[in-house]
Parts: C-alpha cells; structure tokens; sequence
C-alpha cells in the first residue's frame, strides 16, 4: 500500500509482519494492519494544515513514549476497529490487544513494544533487550532469551530513523547513537559499517524501580536489610561517596537510592554525560541542577562548576580524565556530599585509574593526585550482578579511604566483604579518626553510623578487616605497621 510522502513518519514506521507466529495464521492480521492503516491515511488527506501539523507531532510523541500522544493515537485505531466490527480480529500473541498490536506495528515499537511497556509478567521483571539483526533477546530471569518477535531489516531501519527523532543532531551515517525515550528507557544503535550486513543491533535498558529507596534495595537482596539505618546515616553525615562496578551492576540505582536519603534542601549539581537519571522526576522538589556534558562540553563548563555554590557535585559515570579532575577539583575545596559512580570493580584500583588519567591529560604528579582522592572520597561501595542470575545486584564491599599528610601516607580500611558462596556480608566497626571528625557535627547520626556498625560486626565480623596499605603507593614501604590515624 503506498503512503503518501507527506505522511513520512508513518512511512517509515509501515510494518511487514511475517505470516505465521508461533504457529498462528496471521494472514488476516495483516490484512488488517494494511485496511486501518488505508483508514488512517483518509482521515490524512482529509486533514488541513493545521491538524495534519498537530498529528504529525503527536506520532512523534508517540514513537518516543510520550503516553498522551500515544493514547490519542489507540483511540483513533480502537474507533476505526469498533466502527468496522473488528476487533474479534486475530493478533500476535505477544501484544495484549488488538488495539495495541495495530499500534504498535504502524507507530510504535512494533514487536519491542511488549518488552518496553511490561505487557506481561515477565516484561515487567527484565531491564534490558537486545534486537540483534532480526532476533529479540530480553533479559528474562536474570538470562538472555531468545523472544517469538521477529523484526524485519526494513522494519529495523523504519525504526531507528523513528528513534533518532529524539536527538535531531544525530546523523545516521555515524553508526552508533545513544537516545533517550521519555519513558526513561535508554536506547543504543550500532548500525552501517559499524555492524555486518542484516547485522544491526539496537539495546535497550530500562530502570525497573522507578523511584529507588534504600529500603526496597535491601528488599531485592541488594545488601541486608539492618545495614539500611548506616547508610542512611552515612548520608545525613554528608560523605563523600563513590560507587564503583561494572556494567548494570547497580551503581546508578544504588547512588539514585542514596541520593533520595539527601536533604531536600540543600542545592546540588548533577553532571552526566547522558540524561540517564531524570532527577527532576525522582525528586522535584529538590533545587538540583542538572548538567548533560562531556569531552569538550564538560572542559567548557569545568571553571564555573568549580566556584559554584553547591552544597555537593554529583557526577554520574567518571570515565574519562575530564570528570575524575572535576570530581577531585570540587571535593578538594571541602564541599562535601559529592557523589559518583565509576566502571570498577575494585576500590583500590579507583585512585590510581583517576589519578593516571588526570595525569596524562593535563601532568602532574600522581603520587600527590593519588594522595588527594584517597583524602577526598571517603568511602567506596563495590558492586556487581550475580553471574547466574544477571537481574540480581549484590553489594561486594565497602572501603574506607584515608590519608595521614604527617606520615604521607594513604590507606584503605575494608569494613563490608560478601562471600559469593554463601551470600552473606561481614563486617567491621573500625573508624577513622579523620570520618569521626567529618561526622562531628552530626552526634546523633555518627551514633547510628557506630551502633549499627557494631551490631553487624556482632553478628558476621570481618576477620581480615581493618587498615590495608595498598601497594603500589610510595609510601607503603614497610608492611604491617598500623594506620597513623588508628
């Protein structure tokens, strides 16, 4: 059926269903699809100016998940269905209605559409898809399964035209695009030269709790439910807090959880290089300005957030020598509550790879930027997913990190250690002098941060806890003398 060129968003957006699903005859689902889309095209030609305008934005809206549009746009199929006695029609079985089938395939995300609004039990539970050439893979109980949707190469490059109306500045001919839906959901495109022929490959994440508290991260097993009143009082003390892990570890959901423990009112800074968290949704009562920079754009904006005014900086994905110097910069004028996340899986590998990088990009002495991130970020949080089951998150560690300037040295006290075998953490109640002293000012807060301590200690202690040297650095010569400050 032809559309006419005018009408170009549904034109690329046109559906090629393939005849048979799971053993259904679809035939007359797409004979179906072709007769709504024919009564679609009608009410276009019919259209002045004016409403062909307003409709065309609202598929737009529609394609990117902007639900009212989307709504508008079902309500014209269901009017055309139920006006023609057709909605008994069949359908493919992985979409819930009719009406949702027909526009999911002429506007939506076709066959992802189930994955992306959660139609089913299952959908619900996974954070991520991947269509790898005409192949659905979704993350479905912590494993990649293999979906019965079957996505055309002209259907897929319907759709990625489709999801690049969300960064106009795109180009397609790059190859590689990353794009934000409004429902939150995260979109990365590798295509052309940069895939094999039928080859193209489009990854989708989404957040599974919209507004993440420490309490239902505990819930999920994340860490144990009676280290909630520590961390929370960790937050009210206004450390500086780093956590490290790698991909889809839970960094962002851990740091978003802590975050909502913040005052409200004191005024923040938040710097990504993507607009993955929408802060504005998961807190908008909180003055926190948001920040979209990196490479150049971050350079561009560095000596202004560095004489800002902010109670605390929080910089989203540290990965390049940019962002490590800023975080750094910040919390070396003594602001406080800073908080990052950064691909790691060891603490103790964080200062030396933030202070190489700083290095390399501008000079400097690493022994001195080393010593200034192991005196600035006072604790890290390690993490990771369960390798038998990836939708599970699990906190590995907590590390301590300090700096005694008498002594020049740096060390880093382990108080929190899982065991993969059991599932169970350890712990230890040592403090140093210097966090006692950062958490003066907050008797009431450093008394929770120590009982809790002590009773988790009680109940699973940390044998081989307490000061670690880590060895790489100059002043770690002599192995086995206590901490400075201990």
């Amino acid at each position: 059926m032809r559309i006419p060129a005018k009408f170009s968003v549904e034109a690329y957006l046109s559906r090629q269903p393939k005849s048979r699903e799971g053993g259904q005859d679809l035939r007359r689902y797409e004979e179906l699809a072709d007769h709504v889309r024919a009564a679609l095209d009608r009410e276009w030609d019919r259209a002045d100016d004016l409403l062909k305008s307003s409709r065309l934005a609202r598929e737009k809206g529609a394609i990117m998940g902007i639900e009212r549009d989307a709504e508008d746009l079902r309500e014209r199929i269901r009017m055309i269905l139920t006006r023609e006695n057709l909605l008994a029609e069949p359908y493919p079985s992985y979409y819930p209605s009719l009406t949702d089938a027909l526009f999911s395939d002429l506007y939506g995300l076709s066959g992802i559409a189930p994955w992306a609004f959660g139609w089913t039990e299952e959908y619900r539970r996974s954070s991520s898809a991947k269509l790898i050439g005409d192949r659905l893979y979704c993350l479905i109980d912590g494993k990649t399964v293999l979906q019965p949707q079957r996505i055309s190469q002209k259907r897929r490059g319907q759709l990625i035209h489709a999801l690049l109306l969300a960064s106009p500045r795109e180009r397609k001919e790059t190859g590689f695009h990353e794009v934000y839906l409004s429902s939150g959901i995260r979109v990365t495109i590798y295509s052309g030269e940069r895939t094999k022929p039928g080859q193209d490959i489009i990854v989708f994440r989404k957040y599974l709790i919209s507004r993440p508290d420490l309490a239902s991260l505990a819930a999920l097993g994340t860490f144990p439910p009676e280290a909630v009143p520590l961390f929370r009082a960790m937050c009210a003390i206004g450390f500086n807090v780093v956590f490290a892990g790698q991909v889809r570890s839970g960094k962002t959901t851990f740091l978003q959880a802590w975050q909502a423990c913040e005052d409200p009112h004191l005024e923040g800074v938040a710097l990504a290089t993507d607009p993955e968290t929408r802060w504005d949704l998961l807190m908008p009562d909180v003055p926190l300005m948001q920040l979209v920079a990196d490479g150049k754009q971050l350079s561009q904006i560095e000596k202004s957030l560095k004489r800002s005014d902010a109670d605390y900086v929080i910089l989203e994905e540290m990965r390049d020598a940019a962002s490590y110097d800023l975080f750094l910069a910040i919390t070396s004028l003594g602001t406080m509550r800073s908080k990052g996340t950064i691909h790691d899986s060891s603490a103790l590998n964080i200062p030396y790879k933030m202070a190489a990088a700083i290095a390399s990009a501008g000079g400097g002495s690493e022994d001195s930027l080393i010593a200034r991130i192991f005196s600035n970020i006072n604790y890290v949080f390690e993490l990771c997913q369960l390798p038998g089951d990836r939708s599970q998150k699990r906190l590995t560690g907590i590390v301590e990190f300090g700096y005694d300037a008498a002594e020049d040295r740096v060390f880093a006290r382990r108080i929190c250690r899982r065991d993969p075998a059991s599932d169970r953490w350890s712990w230890s109640s040592a403090m140093g002098r210097d966090k006692e002293a950062i958490a003066a000012p907050y008797p009431d807060q450093l008394e929770i941060m120590k009982k809790t301590l002590a009773a988790l200690e009680k109940a699973s202690p940390l044998k081989d806890g307490g000061p670690v040297y880590p060895a790489y650095y100059r002043g770690n010569r002599a192995e086995g003398k206590a901490a400075p400050n201990d």
